[in-house]
């Protein structure tokens, strides 16, 4: 090969080598030949290899040897023909062929390879074009990085976009101060379309007896259902998701062997299905659902997995924040309603302090509430007005394990009607004409404690089988509200009515009745067990003495028999009120009982002429320690509790004469 053959072709080989190098052609030669990095080689017109250097011997799979002699297509098979297409270009045009792309796989190589290729004319000095030298350059390594770089910067802005759309969820999230994830859900939807590519999603909460309710869906993109039976969430998936706590993937396969509702998505046009599971601090509280157009679930779920489980944990933290703050709001009202409810109880007429009394009848029903206090057990307090029920019940509630507890107790017969489901189970805001704002129930106040239901008999028939539902389930919703709420309460009730003769004229369940029913208590009347009238009086004395600065240390054997005798129809309640009178009246260290009300029967008129008698011989008692004085303030009126001319009249209808009191 003459060198000016080169010279004449070494404007063509400008792409590969420094200008200055063109100059020197064997030194060119010479490097191409040592290039462990360039192929080089020359073919005659035969296409036959007559020199090749070993880098380009190597990435054909033969040794150099191997080639000279041989043509191209006996070294590089099938791959062959559009190479010696080119070079018989070369050859017959004499041009140069500069950067051209081959990809093929050579006989001796197990795969594909991509090679920059730059043929080039070695004429004679007549001009003709007796070789053809070709550099080869292999970039399959170089292709494969940039399909990797191009992979990963693929990766890499999804990526990013995910996580740009998952700070977009958390400031949605943040952004509601009241937060209703329900009616936000559309919204949060739209938000995680474009990584998801879903075309329904919903928002399932898990119920404890129901199993999963469907709370939330997003349908803008799905067409109007033609029977309104059909269903798109596959509630055997979202089960499954909740059980086992993983995601859950329904494909189309599944979906069309499936039940009803899973063949009712393909009806919408919905070929995937996909469950997950939002997992919190207090364990599954439901799932997220998306389902696509696609034939298969694969690429659906697994791509889209990590990013999914990173929306569902979003949603649960937002959940259970939401809960918290919840419980700890309905915790905070409920301290503050127990510490009002507590003041008022203080306050109370009917909290008489300690149970008074050594009668048979008293100690019995002491000994029963005893029995049955440790045991949880719901009991009936029976007995007239003002025996002291409450007393029992509280009684009760102390011996229990339910002491540390609240004692919450509601007078079913003193409030109206229309208010006492609203006391007894709380309402929500709005639920009714004047429901300005959340109340919480008596129920719920009763909570770890004890709820106390007074004149039980009283309850309404339509409020009745809500109660009983508490006492069987232990759970109810407040009025205008479907959240269910979940108590543990322990019912005592008390009634001064005939229960069974209610229930017998159609006035009370009969059903209710067993439930409350369980250990009934009766209280006996005051007349019942007279014997601890005195020890009552002498308490009622000393706790108004004390209350009211005064020192009381005489009670005059005569009164105390008249206050024995005495039936009580208003039991200790009616004693404990005529005793407070009666200290107020008394001004010196006697008391003053006005004996003279005791006289009087329920309907105003004289109960016959022993309660005369009594009267008479209380008044002349009376006149004789004032020494006969009336009027003034330690007068025998004002000893007695009334008027001066009151006196004057009763002593005249009386009969009482001015010896039978100065002698």
């Amino acid at each position: 090969m003459q060198s000016n053959d080169v010279s004449q072709s070494s404007t063509t080989w400008g792409h590969f080598a420094e200008p200055n190098a063109f100059r020197d052609p064997e030194r060119l030669l010479s490097s191409f030949f040592g290039s462990s990095t360039v192929g080089f080689a020359i073919c005659d017109e035969q296409l036959r290899y007559t020199a090749i250097n070993k880098t380009l011997a190597e990435l054909n799979g033969h040794p150099v040897q191997a080639h000279l002699g041989r043509t191209i297509r006996e070294i590089i098979g099938e791959g062959a023909q559009h190479i010696e297409d080119l070079v018989r270009q070369v050859l017959l045009t004499g041009e140069p062929i500069l950067n051209f792309e081959l990809t093929f796989r050579s006989p001796a190589r197990l795969r594909e390879g991509r090679w920059i290729n730059n043929l080039f004319p070695f004429k004679r000095e007549d001009g003709k074009v007796v070789q053809v030298g070709a550099v080869v350059v292999e970039t399959t390594r170089q292709q494969e990085l940039e399909k990797e770089l191009a992979s990963l910067t693929s990766k890499l802005q999804a990526e990013k976009h995910r996580l740009r759309l998952l700070l977009d969820l958390d400031e949605l999230l943040i952004a509601q101060p009241d937060l209703d994830l329900p009616q936000i859900f559309p919204t949060i939807s739209d938000l995680l379309r474009p990584v998801l590519e879903h075309r329904y999603a919903s928002l399932a909460f898990q119920e404890a007896k129901t199993g999963p309710h469907i709370c939330a869906r997003d349908v803008s993109l799905l067409p109007a259902a033609t029977d309104s039976t059909q269903l798109v969430d596959d509630i055997a998936t979202i089960q499954r998701a909740l059980q086992e706590v993983t995601v859950q993937c329904l494909d189309l396969h599944t979906i069309d062997t499936g039940p009803n509702d899973a063949r009712g998505m393909l009806q919408r046009g919905l070929t995937c299905f996909c469950s997950v599971p939002l997992t919190g601090r207090n364990g599954t509280v439901g799932t997220i659902n998306f389902a696509t157009g696609e034939h298969h679930s694969a690429g659906f779920c697994e791509s889209n997995l990590p990013f999914l489980k990173q929306v569902a944990g979003q949603i649960t933290r937002v959940i259970d924040s939401a809960r918290a703050y919840e419980e700890i709001s309905d915790l905070t009202k409920k301290l503050r309603k127990e510490t009002i409810y507590l003041h008022e109880a203080i306050k109370s007429e009917l909290n008489f302090g300690e149970l008074v009394g050594e009668s048979p009848g008293l100690k019995r029903v002491l000994s029963q509430a005893e029995i049955v206090a440790p045991n949880d057990a719901t009991a009936l307090i029976l007995g007239e007005t003002g025996t002291g029920k409450e007393l029992i019940a509280r009684a009760i509630h102390r011996l229990s394990k339910r002491s540390t507890g609240s004692f919450i107790k509601l007078n079913c017969a003193a409030i109206p009607t229309g208010l006492l489901e609203s006391e007894l189970f709380g309402h929500e805001k709005g639920a009714f004409t004047g429901a300005v704002t959340q109340k919480i129930g008596r129920l719920e106040l009763a909570d770890q404690g004890t709820l106390f239901l007074d004149e039980v008999g009283d309850i309404p028939l339509e409020i009745q089988p809500k109660l009983l539902r508490v006492l069987q389930d232990q759970e109810f919703e407040r009025l205008g509200g479907n959240r269910t709420i979940r108590v543990n309460v322990r019912l005592i009730t008390a009634t001064n009515r005939d229960l069974a003769k209610d229930v017998a004229a159609g006035h009370f369940r009969r059903d209710l009745y067993y439930r409350i029913h369980v250990f009934p208590l009766r209280l006996p009347a005051l007349r019942e067990r007279r014997q601890d009238i005195p020890l009552l009086v002498r308490h009622f004395v000393q706790r108004f003495a004390t209350r009211m600065g005064k020192n009381i240390v005489n009670i005059p054997a005569e009164t105390m028999n008249t206050l024995v005798n005495w039936d009580w129809p208003g039991n200790v309640r009616e004693l404990e009120n005529f005793i407070e009178r009666s200290v107020i009246l008394s001004t010196g260290q006697t008391l003053n009982v006005p004996l003279v009300e005791l006289i009087q029967s329920s309907d105003g008129r004289p109960s016959g002429n022993t309660l005369e008698h009594m009267e008479r011989d209380h008044i002349i008692r009376v006149l004789r320690e004032t020494s006969g004085v009336i009027a003034g303030l330690n007068g025998a009126a004002a000893r007695l509790g009334m008027k001066r001319t009151t006196l004057q009249s009763k002593m005249q209808r009386l009969g009482i004469s001015r010896r039978e009191f100065e002698s």
